[in-house]
């Protein structure tokens, strides 16, 4: 149960691969000689990333732009992968965002567009390349899931829950796999220096955690090893090991209130 060794004609799908922790795990997998499909909607981040991951290691390295939240472009990515002649062996499904604020308050297809993606895409792209790994007996599938996975997070109300659906069909899979050479993983990071507080609008949040921000070249190291070796369950830092303990041992009663107050005055009904 873990990423079968690197192989001609076979590649690793890396979604939200044009930066942050996605970029990071896609450099480590070709580090280890793995063929990579690079996926995001910006282009021209992906075509300059490949080609400096094909000088620099001699692997097959493809380009996918497509926007996953849109269904149509989704289906037809995961249509022109299936149908070309190369073997994926593994899937990471890290494309995904925020936002913060009060849902009442919050534009509502934005959240919507978060539960499609963050969701959705994951979702289908798993259940797209799965039956072919567990018929080729071997394959790893990595789903980033998120320290607010494991508890309500006022502020952060439908990205939270994005991310407990991530962890639970994750970690559930992963039961279910049991024996068949194909394992998933889930990815539980805490902060993490990426553009993830930018989208979401609460500029370096990231900063303020206890610990400070995790570099997203530590968190993809750790991912990588994770899919190596078929683990159920990676949260990398002992900070973020924290934060995961009291969001499941924390009584709800005392945990909610505090959650709101740590988002802070930022947390009323902005302007739709």
């Amino acid at each position: 149960m873990a990423l079968p060794s690197p192989s001609p004609g076979a590649t690793v799908i890396v979604t939200g691969a044009s930066s942050g922790i996605g970029e990071q795990i896609a450099r480590r997998l070709t580090d280890l000689g793995h063929g990579v499909t690079l996926v995001a909607r910006r282009g021209d981040r992906l075509e300059a990333l490949a080609t400096e991951l094909r000088r620099a290691t001699g692997v097959t390295v493809g380009v996918e732009v497509c926007d996953l939240g849109d269904d149509a472009a989704r289906w037809s990515l995961i249509g022109r992968i299936s149908e070309a002649d190369v073997h994926v062996s593994g899937v990471v499904n890290n494309a995904g965002f925020g936002t913060y604020g009060r849902f009442d308050g919050l534009p509502f297809d934005r959240e919507q567009a978060m539960v499609r993606l963050n969701v959705l895409a994951l979702h289908e792209l798993t259940g797209a390349f799965l039956w072919p790994m567990v018929e080729a007996g071997a394959g790893a599938i990595l789903n980033v899931a998120s320290v607010a996975a494991f508890q309500p997070l006022p502020g952060f109300a439908t990205y939270a829950a994005t991310k407990s659906f991530v962890q639970t069909f994750s970690e559930s899979l992963h039961a279910e796999l049991a024996g068949t050479g194909v394992s998933v993983t889930t990815l539980s990071p805490g902060p993490v220096a990426t553009e993830f507080g930018e989208v979401a609008g609460v500029g370096n949040i990231e900063d303020s955690a206890p610990g400070g921000a995790v570099p997203a070249g530590d968190v993809a190291a750790a991912a990588v090893r994770g899919m190596l070796h078929g683990k159920r369950s990676v949260v990398p830092g002992v900070a973020t090991k924290g934060m995961v303990l009291g969001g499941r041992l924390i009584p709800r009663t005392l945990l909610l209130p505090a959650a709101k107050r740590a988002a802070g005055v930022r947390l009323r009904n902005p302007q739709k």
